[in-house]
């Protein structure tokens, strides 16, 4: 949990276009996935498109649904809390410390257990 107290409240993201204080990127609720939240701290803007990095919230006991993303490679990096995603048929635990490399249009989800879980999704391309 340390981590991802610096990060939102300490952490800065540069780029050659502008300089962002996590602290003052806003929280944007997933449009379906209720109790998941979303920090878009590098966007396709600042990257040609190549790149985009976000701070996901999946609250305790909530979930992404089972997705794919057409085209795009993601990682995801745990860095608090604790719940359980599945990349195709393969449980995956969520903790601090795992990453997960989801290839492009691999079905994948992410549960949440009693506590948040809080993880850096990285895409490429850019998600957005």
């Amino acid at each position: 949990m340390e981590y991802i107290t610096t990060l939102t409240t300490a952490g800065k993201i540069v780029s050659h276009l502008e300089e962002l204080r996590v602290a003052d990127a806003n929280w944007n609720p997933h449009p379906t996935c209720p109790g998941v939240a979303l920090k878009h701290l590098v966007t396709g803007k600042a990257t040609n498109g190549q790149l985009s990095c976000h701070i996901v919230k999946v609250a305790a006991g909530s979930q992404i649904s089972t997705h794919v993303h057409p085209d795009k490679l993601e990682l995801h990096e745990v860095v608090s809390g604790s719940g359980t995603g599945m990349l195709g048929e393969q449980a995956i635990p969520y903790v601090a410390g795992t990453s997960v490399v989801i290839p492009a249009n691999v079905p994948h989800n992410v549960v949440a257990g009693e506590d948040d879980v809080y993880l850096l999704a990285k895409f490429t391309p850019a998600l957005m």
